[in-house]
């Protein structure tokens, strides 16, 4: 496999794309705070380049998400549209409406439903699927906290709609687990498992409509660059699409990529990108300019 290209900053590839579509989490702010680099690296390529469309697996519509990304500190000119699994998400509920849906998730993520006209189901024995957006206390649970109730719905061969395919996110100096990793077992278990988000398809139609109209005419996919931390998400989701990739190898994979000189090392970080059958056309510890 070929080694993924080590990357001083975006700064040098700049000029090569009209569109970045940039991950959130693990790139721009880890869920406690933003990271100033990486901010100021998206606002000088909105600024003299293209344009920059967030792209999350958040499991919330994008405008509850903006809310977030401003207590944070995220400037505003660090992005000119945004795009959530939320979003994509919210077209597969709608098909299945009025449901009933059986919910699994915190309050915080009830935006999601919001004028969908879905029911409300106790449990699997009255639910017609299952909405997973994660662990209803992700502070605290695993995904072994719902095998017996996940089983249940597997018995009654109910669809899961997950909506944030991601596994686990960095929080602080945390790792905790999202919906995807709910999503696993169930799968494991045998259930049936539909998500929209990344790596998936629903949402780069989105994000590519978005830079399309940001643009003012179609998107020259060979001008697209995909941004993120996630392999089996942002850099599986770039290989599927044919767009390039710079992986930020440091995110979720905490040192995994770094080298005895603290900085990246290509074969290290190829290690990461192989062991998901993926590939990055870049990779850098930090996004910076």
């Amino acid at each position: 496999m070929t080694l993924p290209h080590p990357l001083p900053g975006l700064g040098a590839i700049a000029g090569d794309y009209d569109i970045l579509l940039c991950d959130v989490w693990g790139v721009i702010h880890n869920g406690r705070e933003s990271w100033p680099a990486a901010c100021e690296a998206l606002a000088r390529f909105n600024r003299d380049h293209g344009h920059v469309v967030l792209i999350s697996n958040s499991p919330r519509p994008s405008s509850d998400v903006v809310a977030q990304l401003d207590r944070l500190a995220v400037p505003r000119e660090s992005w000119r549209a945004f795009v959530t699994s939320g979003d994509a998400t919210r077209a597969e509920l709608a098909r299945r409406a009025p449901g009933p849906a059986w919910v699994i998730g915190p309050e915080r993520d009830w935006p999601l439903y919001e004028g969908l006209g879905l029911a409300d189901a106790h449990g699997a024995e009255d639910a017609a699927f299952i909405s997973v957006t994660g662990p209803v206390d992700d502070e605290t649970e695993t995904p072994e906290d719902y095998r017996e109730r996940l089983a249940a719905g597997v018995a009654r061969d109910l669809e899961l709609i997950c909506a944030n395919p991601d596994r686990v996110v960095q929080r602080g100096d945390r790792l905790i687990y999202c919906g995807g990793a709910l999503a696993d077992l169930y799968a494991e278990l045998g259930g049936r498992v539909v998500m929209a988000g990344k790596p998936f398809g629903p949402i780069y139609d989105l994000a590519l409509h978005e830079a399309a109209r940001l643009l003012g005419r179609p998107v020259d996919r060979s001008r697209v660059l995909c941004i993120g931390d996630g392999v089996v998400t942002d850099v599986r989701g770039a290989n599927a699409q044919g767009l390039d990739c710079l992986f930020v190898a440091q995110g979720i994979h905490g040192d995994a990529a770094r080298g005895p000189d603290g900085a990246l090392d290509a074969a290290r970080a190829g290690d990461l990108l192989k062991a998901e059958t993926t590939y990055a056309r870049y990779a850098t510890l930090d996004l910076a300019w």
